[in-house]
């Protein structure tokens, strides 16, 4: 039975609490405390005393109040004084200090017995009742208090989390309203501009030429990637920020994703006349990963290096096996790079630069992209210098028959 304090009773003289954690080991140790006890106690005609049995993890208030630093602890809480029995020998213990807990006991109902016979006679009050009384209910008013305030503790915690959950998903609302705006403008723009393009001219023509048709098209599903690439950000950062990711790694080709990647994004990188060279060795070892986490970290990393080349700069992708142990890719851009004092913040959920504040993003991309790269014991950093480009970097584990971290 777990004690609560509450329950810390005063029906036998001698009073015991044994506090154990949630160790395997811990079943067996109260078995044999309380086998000890039964046996001890045989010669007399009822148990002289009361054991309670406390989880330290479930009630850690009356661990702290009785400044407990190790378990498994017996404590003799009655009668006084307190005494506390701890380590792995706690039978043997008991065993060299029950005669003398039996000693205490007589004492103590030998003197309670006194009391009563002075009472009676109006010659004082039960003393010792009355001190022994206000023992038990000092404890039990003291582990009260204590587990309210962990109790208190709890709840201010789990305010605050809500909280800041509100107030995450209030802006990522507020930011998709506003980074929405631009793509689904410019699709419609182009629709608009198709429709009134196929309308047949007097000579039977059509006002647009079939150039300026395909452009408007590739435009079109340029913007429409887009958006299903925020609406993907934003579902999967609602989705993650508390939860733990479920990975399923398996024996991955990482060149041939990143070769995929950059297929996907073509569009974009054609848009903006960018240059992407690749740096991939035909012998690179496969790696062990989860398929779709590491797209997604392929996919934020290349988005972002397109979105800050300029136009007809260029972007490169390499993938190095850097030791037996780790193979590592290489995003680099030529963009207007990360100024020193924010490269260690550019990997914390939702921080972004200040000359991104009106851009379209969530400041999400490369939290994201952290945690999925440590979920597989690896590593990603920045090398950056302002106005010459920054190149990301990120390790991955390199496949074995039985793949170890």
């Amino acid at each position: 039975m777990k004690a609560q304090p509450s329950q810390i009773s005063s029906e036998a003289p001698l009073q015991l609490l044994l506090f154990v954690d949630k160790r395997p080991s811990s079943g067996e140790r109260i078995r044999q405390v309380r086998n000890c006890l039964k046996t001890l106690a045989a010669e007399h005609s009822r148990e002289p005393y009361t054991l309670q049995v406390v989880d330290v993890s479930e009630q850690p208030h009356l661990a702290e109040h009785f400044k407990l630093v190790a378990t498994p602890s017996l404590i003799k809480i009655h009668p006084e004084p307190q005494q506390i029995l701890a380590g792995s020998n706690l039978v043997a213990q008991i065993e060299d200090w029950w005669s003398r807990w039996l000693r205490s006991v007589d004492d103590f109902l030998e003197a309670s017995r006194l009391a009563e016979i002075q009472d009676s006679n109006g010659q004082g009050s039960n003393g010792q009742d009355s001190n022994r009384a206000e023992q038990i209910r000092s404890i039990e008013e003291s582990a009260e208090l204590l587990k309210l305030s962990d109790e208190i503790f709890r709840l201010q915690r789990e305010k605050e989390e809500l909280q800041a959950q509100l107030q995450f998903k209030d802006q990522l609302i507020a930011m998709l309203a506003h980074d929405l705006r631009n793509p689904l403008t410019a699709v419609s723009i182009a629709l608009e501009t198709l429709e009134m393009g196929s309308t047949p001219k007097s000579d039977g023509g059509f006002r647009l030429n079939p150039d300026l048709f395909a452009q408007l098209i590739r435009h079109a599903r340029t913007q429409t990637k887009a958006l299903d690439r925020m609406i993907t950000d934003i579902l999967q950062a609602a989705r993650e920020r508390n939860s733990e990711f479920r990975m399923q790694p398996q024996k991955l080709d990482l060149g041939q994703l990143c070769q995929e990647a950059i297929e996907h994004l073509g569009d974009r990188i054609e848009t903006k006349s960018q240059q992407i060279s690749t740096d991939i060795p035909s012998d690179l070892p496969h790696v062990y990963a989860d398929v779709e986490r590491v797209r997604q970290v392929v996919v934020n990393l290349l988005d972002n290096a397109i979105k800050y080349t300029p136009e007809g700069g260029a972007i490169s992708v390499a993938i190095l096996h850097r030791t037996t142990q780790k193979v590592q890719v290489s995003i680099c851009d030529n963009g207007p790079g990360i100024p020193p004092e924010n490269q260690k913040h550019i990997f914390e959920d939702r921080f972004r630069l200040q000359r991104d504040e009106g851009k379209d993003g969530y400041g999400i991309g490369l939290a994201l992209c952290r945690r999925i790269v440590q979920a597989h014991y690896g590593q990603i950093w920045v090398d950056s210098n302002e106005e010459q480009g920054s190149c990301f970097h990120f390790t991955l584990p390199v496949y074995r028959l039985t793949p170890s971290p």
